[in-house]
Order: C-alpha cells, then sequence, then structure tokens
C-alpha cells in the first residue's frame, strides 16, 4: 500500500491513526460481546474504516453525512458519546431512539448525521434535499451519503444521483464496493467493473479510489469538497475495499474464497497504515501502547454506563405522541370580508400562493410545475412569482424528491410535493410510509413534507389515472390525511396542512377541478384539521363520506325528499372526527358510510367497526358500507360509472331505513 503524506503535518496524521483505531477497538470489544450474548446483533465493518473515518475527517463537521451499516468510524469521528452509542445498540432510553430502532437507524442533528432505514436506497434523496437546503441557503457545504455495492442496484440509487446531476447539488456519492452484497458477489450484482465508470450515464465526475488507504480517502475528499463547496455538483466516488466479516455475524464468510480473504486481509487499513506512520517516525510502540489504553478505557467507561441502563418502560401515551411532532394548531380566520368566486382548482391554487408567500423557506417540487403550471395549471404563474429556484421541476423520480422533501425539512424547511396523479405515488410509497411517516417517532424529527394527490374517477382516465388510494396510508402512523370537498375547505386545509410540520397526504379529485365553484375569502385563512362538517341535516339516517361522496349523497338525497338525513363530510381522515361521528349516530340511529374508494379495505370499514365498537346502543340498524366495486377502475365511461357506487346510494338508503 502506497502512503503520499504530502504536506500534511504529524498531527494529522496521528488524528487519522487514532480515528482509524477507535472503530476498530470499538468492534473487536463488541465481538466479544456478542458472543457473551451481551448483545443481539453486530453489522461489522473492520477493513472497511478507512471510509468512514477519513470521509468524516474531510468533511466540516457541520456537513451532513448519511451513513450505512458499516460506517461505525462516521459516528466515532464526530465525537459521539460512547455512553449514547452504546445504549443505542442496546435499545435503552439513552440512546437516539428511545429504545424503538436499533444499530445505526437513527439521526441526530446535534452531530450532523442522518442514519440509515433498512431499504438502504433512499438515503440519497435525503442527501439530495439537504445539499438543495445549502443551495437555497447560501451555504457552502456538502452532503455526504453511503451506498454499498450492493445498494447500488436500487432505483433509490439511481433517482438520487439523476436528481443531484440535474439540480448540480454539492453531493458525495461514496460507494463501498466491498465484493459481497451480504452473500451475493459482485459478479450477480452488476455488470460494470468500476461504479467511476457510472458517472458518464448520469453526466456527473466520478472517480475510484484506494479505500483501505486512509491517506488516499482523505486526501482525495477533501480536495473533491473544498471543490463542491464553490463549484456545486454531484461526484460519485467508489472506496474499493473488502468486508472482512460476514453481512452480521450470524452469516458468516463460508461463502467467500479463502484465498481472496487472505489477499484482503494483507491490505488491513490500520495495520499498513500503523506501519507507516512507525516507519516515518511519526509514532512509536509506546505511542500505539499509551493510544489504545486510553481508547479502551473510553470503551469501558461508555459501556459501564450503558449496561446501568435497562430497557425502557413501555407507556402507551408516549408512544402515541411522539409519532406526531409537536404542534398545536391555532386556526387562523381571514383577516377582511373580501370574498370572490373561486372553482375548487383556483381554491387550491390561492392556499398553495399564500402559503409560499407566508413561507419563505416552503420549496415546490413536482413535475411539470414550473413554466408549465403542472398538468393541471395549479402552479401557473408561480415561476413567475417566486422563481424557479422555489418552484421547481423535477426529473421523472418521485422517490429521490420525496426524500428530497425530508432532507429540506432536516435543515428546517418545508416542502410540497405534487405526484401528477395520486396513482404515481407508488414510485415513492417507501419514502412516505417509511421514511416521511417513521421520522420523528425513531429519532425526533420532523417531516414537514405536504403530497398534493390529484385523485379520483369520472373522467375516463382508466386504471392508471383513476384510483382513490387514499386507505394505503390511513394504516400508517406518522402521516396525516385530508381530503377536501368543496373550495372553501381546498383552501383551508391545504393552508392548514402546509402551516404543521407533520407530513401530509392531501387528496384533490380531479373532478372537483372545474366542476365545483364558491365565494371564499380572498385572504389566507385555515380550516381546522380533524374536524368533520355536517353539510346536511336530517333524522332519518346518517351518511359519513368525503371528497366526491359529498356531492353524490347531497344529489341523490336531492331527488329523495322523503328522507330526512344527516350528511357528514369527514374533510379529515387522519385523524378523523370520532365526536362528530358518536353525534351524528347517536341523533339518527342509522348509519351508512359512503366512499369513492373500493369497498374492501376501504376506510369505511374502519369507522364502521368504530362505530359497532363504540356506539352500539345507539344503533337501530347495522352499520352499512357503500363504496366502488373491487375491481380496478375501467375506461369505458359506461364501465366506469357501474364500478363507481353512485348509482347504487339510492337503494342503498332504502335499505338501511327498511332494516
Amino acid at each position: 500500500m502506497n502512503f503520499e503524506r504530502k504536506k500534511y503535518s504529524n498531527e494529522t496524521l496521528i488524528n487519522l491513526y487514532q480515528g482509524l483505531l477507535k472503530p476498530r477497538m470499538i468492534e473487536e470489544k463488541m465481538l466479544i460481546l456478542l458472543r457473551q450474548n451481551k448483545i443481539s446483533k453486530w453489522f461489522s465493518g473492520i477493513g472497511q474504516e478507512a471510509i468512514s473515518v477519513g470521509l468524516t475527517m474531510a468533511l466540516q463537521p457541520d456537513e451532513y453525512i448519511l451513513p450505512m451499516h458499516r460506517n461505525l468510524g462516521v459516528f466515532t469521528s464526530r465525537n459521539m458519546p460512547f455512553d449514547r452509542l452504546f445504549a443505542q445498540w442496546q435499545g435503552t432510553p439513552m440512546g437516539y431512539t428511545k429504545g424503538r430502532d436499533r444499530s445505526f437507524h437513527f439521526g441526530t442533528n446535534e452531530h450532523h448525521i442522518v442514519g440509515m432505514i433498512s431499504h438502504l436506497g433512499p438515503q440519497n434523496g435525503v442527501a439530495d434535499g439537504i445539499a438543495l437546503a445549502y443551495k437555497l441557503k447560501g451555504e457552502k457545504k456538502v452532503a455526504a451519503v453511503f451506498n454499498g455495492d450492493g445498494g447500488t442496484s436500487q432505483g433509490d440509487f439511481h433517482e438520487g444521483v439523476n436528481v443531484a446531476a440535474v439540480w448540480d447539488l454539492p453531493v458525495l456519492f461514496i460507494i463501498e464496493n466491498n465484493g459481497y452484497g451480504l452473500s451475493t458477489p459482485s459478479s450477480e450484482q452488476f455488470r460494470c467493473e468500476s461504479f467511476a465508470d457510472k458517472g458518464i450515464g448520469y453526466g456527473i465526475d466520478a472517480i475510484s479510489i484506494d479505500g483501505n488507504n486512509i491517506l488516499e480517502v482523505y486526501d482525495t475528499l477533501s480536495l473533491l469538497a473544498k471543490d463542491l463547496r464553490e463549484n456545486p455538483r454531484p461526484v460519485l466516488v467508489e472506496c474499493r475495499t473488502f468486508r472482512m466479516r460476514g453481512h452480521e455475524e450470524a452469516s458468516g464468510t463460508k461463502y467467500v474464497p479463502k484465498e481472496l480473504m487472505d489477499e484482503w486481509a494483507k491490505k488491513d487499513p490500520i495495520d499498513n497504515y500503523e506501519k507507516y506512520l512507525i516507519a516515518e517516525g511519526v509514532i512509536d510502540a509506546k505511542f500505539i501502547e499509551d493510544i489504545r489504553k486510553k481508547i479502551k478505557k473510553e470503551i469501558e467507561d461508555g459501556l459501564a454506563v450503558a449496561f446501568e441502563e435497562t430497557h425502557p418502560e413501555a407507556n402507551t401515551t408516549i408512544e402515541l405522541n411522539d409519532v406526531h411532532a409537536p404542534f398545536t394548531q391555532i386556526v387562523i380566520e381571514p383577516s377582511s370580508e373580501k370574498k370572490s368566486e373561486k372553482r375548487f382548482i383556483d381554491a387550491i391554487s390561492d392556499g398553495l400562493r399564500q402559503s409560499m408567500e407566508r413561507f419563505d423557506t416552503l420549496v415546490l417540487m413536482g413535475q411539470d410545475i414550473a413554466e408549465y403550471g403542472g398538468v393541471f395549471k395549479i402552479t401557473e404563474g408561480f415561476v413567475e412569482k417566486f422563481g424557479k429556484h422555489r418552484v421547481r421541476n423535477t426529473p421523472l423520480c418521485e422517490a429521490a424528491i420525496l426524500g428530497s422533501g425530508l432532507g429540506l425539512s432536516i435543515k428546517g424547511m418545508k416542502a410540497m410535493v405534487e405526484m401528477q396523479f395520486a396513482d404515481f405515488v407508488t414510485e415513492g410509497f417507501n419514502q412516505i410510509v417509511n421514511n416521511l411517516a417513521k421520522a420523528h417517532w425513531r429519532w425526533g424529527q420532523q417531516a414537514d413534507v405536504v403530497v398534493r394527490m390529484p385523485t379520483g374517477a369520472g373522467t375516463a382516465a382508466g386504471p392508471y389515472h383513476s384510483q382513490s388510494n387514499e386507505a394505503w396510508f390511513f394504516h400508517t402512523p406518522g402521516l396525516k390525511i385530508v381530503y377536501p370537498s368543496n373550495p372553501y375547505d381546498a383552501k383551508g386545509l391545504l393552508c392548514a396542512a402546509l402551516e404543521d410540520p407533520n407530513p401530509y397526504m392531501y387528496f384533490e379529485h380531479k373532478f372537483l377541478y372545474r366542476s365545483v365553484k364558491d365565494v371564499i375569502p380572498d385572504d389566507y385563512y385555515t380550516v381546522e384539521i380533524g374536524k368533520a362538517k355536517t353539510v346536511r341535516e336530517g333524522n332519518d339516517i346518517s351518511i359519513i363520506t368525503y371528497g366526491m361522496g359529498v356531492h353524490w349523497a347531497q344529489e341523490i338525497l336531492d331527488a329523495m325528499p322523503e328522507v330526512s338525513a344527516d350528511v357528514i363530510d369527514l374533510r379529515t381522515l387522519l385523524p378523523w372526527d370520532r365526536e362528530a361521528i358518536a353525534e351524528t349516530v347517536k341523533k339518527t340511529n342509522r348509519v351508512l358510510i359512503f366512499h369513492e374508494d373500493t369497498l374492501t379495505g376501504g376506510i369505511g370499514g374502519e369507522i364502521a367497526a368504530w362505530i359497532s365498537e363504540n356506539c352500539f346502543n345507539d344503533l337501530d340498524a347495522p352499520v352499512m358500507r357503500i363504496a366502488s366495486l373491487d375491481t380496478a377502475i375501467p375506461f369505458a365511461p359506461t364501465l366506469e360509472q357501474n364500478f363507481l357506487p353512485k348509482g347504487r346510494l339510492k337503494n342503498k338508503i332504502e335499505e338501511l331505513l327498511s332494516f
């Protein structure tokens, strides 16, 4: 191994050596504790320490790093307290996730680290968002995100690199090419000889370095980071290395040829660097002995504190309260009496525009939303008013853009991400349900992101542009869901969602865009989240619905003057208004739950179950439901109308009344 010290001082060389020793010595201790059954699991980075340490020491302390399984050196090089780090691995309260997540699945803004989730690739989009915030705030900073060679096969990696390339984001995409993805060798993961070859495909710079040579890693990344701070752009850095232990300790390494293990053992980053420093007269045996004693004491002291703690005592109230970032809504009334007629689509645009004026940290992202104004023209004219830095056209990279929203949140900004159609959210589903929704509960990080979802059928758009998929997210703790049915609520709920630092799914029915209008306030205002609205009053039955269902129910009831009905517009689906439901059930004693989404697994099933459990004594008939057919949405208008529940609503009302 060829070390080139260049002009680096003895102090720098020694700091790098100490940086390498800390994660190695911690790991050696953890492997002992694992055999003693004192820890439950371990992902080893032995043999790869030079990458984590070299990168972290090359960056400034306040530049974000997004590490993976084998990057203990990132945490130790950021001087994270050993007792808290060890407590995190034990799942005790002093750790960074209060016992809710394990190993390196956590973040800490204090140390400017954003830990991984098990899906690996989503970290790249988050790094993009952090780097975007650097650019928007005029901060000359760099973000660095780690990837294993196997993880680069994921779509999230490609999307993350592509977005960074298109937007010239200062991101170092670090690829640890260690020969295996768990037990699958590189030859079965990809065909490229070097990951540096991939740079040309993204139109970015890419290099390959010896990941076991601490001086090469530190020097290369120091120079790159310095350059990127002045000339923002992404760079892909392949670090050639090897994993000397199993994917995790239970995996073993029997699948690795012995000669390959022997070859890489000779390239150990610590042994080779230590010999070099001795030969250069920078350190000697006494220094090595002393520094090892010092680190060993730090480890033992940290373990002594961490092992004093027991697993957290479960507290249901705390667990539920931590699902969302703290926020108390103060409903804002219009500041004047000035009103004008607005269509549903105009109300959304109005709320979005006024929120952009109110929050200068709010960034809009979506396909074709800039000069084109979006496929529905909701953001038409926004570029001229707010600029392309805040109204951003995105590549077809839904996952990376949603991840970028979380990255912006980490830097104290807000994001609105428009799905061109709600159906396309599947491309970013993982980011929503596993990253945005869980961030606060896992490590106290708010995800200040609103995802706009043009939804619904009735326009003969077929199975991929018409789905009502709100139930997919209704099951996910951490999300909030709103679904307005009229222009007033469309504006007020959107403004409220953008105020709240928690992640929102904002559903807007496409059929309502230009078919419904009303006179609403011109001023900024909000609608209370979690509060349903009684849009029609009666005594015979209660129809509980939302979105397009509100209009269908009103239309059918207008044709049934003999029926006196409460019509409850939920407006907010998470959290939904249990008090309003209980009140209407007690009043009419008959309940019909009505929604456009398919019947099986729909939101109506959950509400029906809650009514049966909590309002049974007030019922004079079974809780009934009516919804769309359990099929995909057909294209032909005749088939689509048969699919939708509107045509069956009258019969269902009569059935309920006759019970």
